[in-house]
Formats: C-alpha cells, structure tokens, sequence
C-alpha cells in the first residue's frame, strides 16, 4: 500500500479563488508524492466514478479533503461525493472498514476573519464547531482525524506574502514534511489589511461570484 497523500479537492469556482488556487500551485510546483483529485473538474456532470474513488482511497494512507467553507458546510458536489463514496460495506457497516486507520483531515478557506468565527464573534461559532459534522464523519469511518488547516479572511485581497506563507506551510501539512504537520494550524487575513474585493455585507462566506473564502 502507498503511503502517498491524496488532496480531494472541491471549488465550484476555481476561477474565483485566491486562497486554493495559490495552495494549489504550490503544491504543484512541489512535486511531492501527493495525488490531487479536483472532482468538479473531473466530474462536470455530477456522475461520480465511485470505483475509482474507492481505489484511490484505498491505495493512500493520508487523505485530505479540501474546500471553501460553503454556507458554513461543504460545497454541494464534495457531499455528493461523500454521500456515493462512502459507502455502506465498504466505509462503514459489515466489512465496511476501507478506511480504517488511515489519517483524514479537513483543509478549508474561509470568507469571514477568524475573529468572526468565534461564540462572541459575528457568527456565534467556532470554525471547529461548525466544522463537527465532518469530523464525525472521519472519525465514524475508522480513520484517524488530522485536525483542520485553515486560511480565513478571503472576502478581502490577502498580502502576498501572508498568502506565500500560507502555501508553503499547506504543502508542508499535506506533504507531512513539518514537525507537528497533524496539527490544527491556523492563518488569518487581518481585517481592513487591504480593500475588499467583493461586497458581503450578508457576511456570508460565498456568493455566486465569490465562494473563496
């Protein structure tokens, strides 16, 4: 069995993104032994190939699951995704233990600022809260949850250099090369570091032009 990473990533709009897109060149630039599966790419009509998934999953010890944060959940195609994948005898139920002792972790982008993502902040919760249900889902599974790796504060144009750090340290987490890499580690835009790009005075962390968070 490999002992290689697979990145399942999830943006519905790639086009629109700061965050995952300079994650994702990093990585690329990288070339580590990570297997990246972009499944709105690969899967434009919503048919999952859920053989292949499985295969893939099977055949890797570190699994990420990456994607902006999308009405405080994950993007629809990611669930759909879980939802076909994951399935009884295979991830869970009789037999179902493909994923067993595998490490899971959850890599996501944020619109709102950390600050918001607080029980007295502008949204009342935690990241990590909100983030419970998908956790569970890992832990339900059998496999071994890396806690969260986080860049918030994309509703605004976040420094360049703040953003070159972020993507050296996300290849450095999903690559395992960093002491601590299973670690919850965090990155924050500072709020009013630079001038918004888009209008969400709805505070919500997408819209149809801007998702990235």
């Amino acid at each position: 069995m490999s002992n290689k990473t697979l990145v399942i990533l999830a943006h519905p709009n790639p086009g629109e993104s700061q965050v995952n897109a300079a994650w994702r060149t990093r990585l690329e630039e990288a070339a580590l032994p990570v297997t990246l599966r972009d499944i709105y790419q690969l899967y434009p009509d919503w048919t999952v190939d859920v053989a292949a998934e499985q295969a893939l999953l099977e055949s890797h010890e570190r699994i990420f699951l990456q994607f902006p944060l999308y009405w405080y959940s994950v993007p629809p195609l990611l669930k759909k995704w879980l939802d076909d994948v994951l399935a009884y005898g295979w991830a869970y139920g009789p037999r179902g233990d493909r994923l067993a002792r595998k490490e899971m972790g959850l890599i996501v982008s944020t619109g709102s600022p950390e600050s918001a993502y607080q029980r007295n902040g502008r949204l009342g919760h935690t990241l990590a809260e909100l983030l419970r249900p998908m956790e569970q889902t890992i832990r339900f599974v059998g496999a071994r949850y890396v806690p969260v790796f986080t860049l918030q504060g994309a509703n605004r144009v976040i420094p360049a250099d703040q953003l070159s750090r972020s993507a050296d340290d996300y290849v450095a987490h999903v690559g395992g090369l960093a002491a601590g890499a299973s670690s919850a580690t965090h990155h924050r835009c500072a709020a009013g570091s630079s001038p918004p790009r888009n209008d969400l005075s709805q505070g919500h962390d997408f819209t149809r032009v801007h998702l990235d968070a």
